[in-house]
């Protein structure tokens, strides 16, 4: 007669990981309603700087969209762990300086990793991808640098470092929603912008990585409108 044996007890699943909530508060979606807007902005009013100086004109642009990001991060998205605020809920009193703190730390450390480690990462991609290997080095830079800056932020602020949640985003298995809706569309929108790239057309706007950036630039709302609305809480489906 064997011996008896513990019986193991199964592991609790973990919860899916769900969809990033705007904060239900009245600059927040304020705030995220004007924030598409700013984007295109941006590239709008400066696409003849854009075509003529383009290195000039990126390095003037990352410092505005770092600062709409942050804004972005800070009054409309629920920071790592936090619950937001539901309607009709009393707020504790007292308490918003700490409130104001636990804000800004996630923020700063979402824009560390960022310029740390993924725009070397994305500049390497960019290479792989079809970028000029010996030449238009600062162009490949400071597009890595627009990439990372609309893309990761966010997203870093509302994940954090959860390895689980990350293995989802790379993988394309987290539920869309605004943040990571973003994110998709600006890598799309940078992977279509570069199509008229080698096309002989003969046009300045051809040059290296001008059309890249509109399509970034637009790709990131688009994304954010279709992952805040149109498909919301949805898997993207891989065959």
């Amino acid at each position: 007669m064997g011996a008896p044996t513990a019986e193991s007890k199964p592991k609790p699943a973990q919860p899916p990981p769900s969809v990033v909530a705007i904060l239900q508060t009245q600059p927040s979606q304020l705030y995220a309603h004007l924030h598409p807007v700013l984007l295109l902005s941006l590239v709008f009013f400066s696409f003849a700087q854009l075509v003529n100086h383009p290195v000039n004109t990126l390095l003037r642009l990352a410092p505005v969209t770092a600062i709409l990001q942050a804004i972005y991060c800070v009054v409309c998205l629920p920071s790592t762990g936090q619950i937001p605020h539901q309607p009709g809920q009393k707020k504790k009193t007292g308490k918003s300086a700490q409130g104001a703190w636990a804000k800004v730390v996630p923020t700063c450390f979402s824009f560390v990793l960022t310029l740390t480690l993924s725009v070397p990462i994305l500049y390497i991609i960019a290479i792989l991808f079809g970028a000029p290997l010996t030449t238009h080095h600062p162009h490949t830079l400071l597009l890595a640098l627009h990439l990372a800056l609309l893309t990761c932020p966010p997203l870093f602020y509302a994940h954090g470092l959860d390895a689980p949640t990350w293995l989802q985003i790379v993988s394309l298995q987290l539920p869309i929603d605004e943040v990571y809706g973003m994110s998709l569309g600006a890598c799309v929108g940078a992977w279509v912008g570069a199509i008229p790239i080698p096309l002989d057309w003969d046009r300045e706007w051809q040059k290296w990585p001008v059309t890249i950036i509109i399509g970034l630039y637009v790709g990131v709302v688009v994304g954010k409108v279709a992952g805040g609305y149109l498909f919301k809480g949805m898997k993207i489906k891989l065959s």
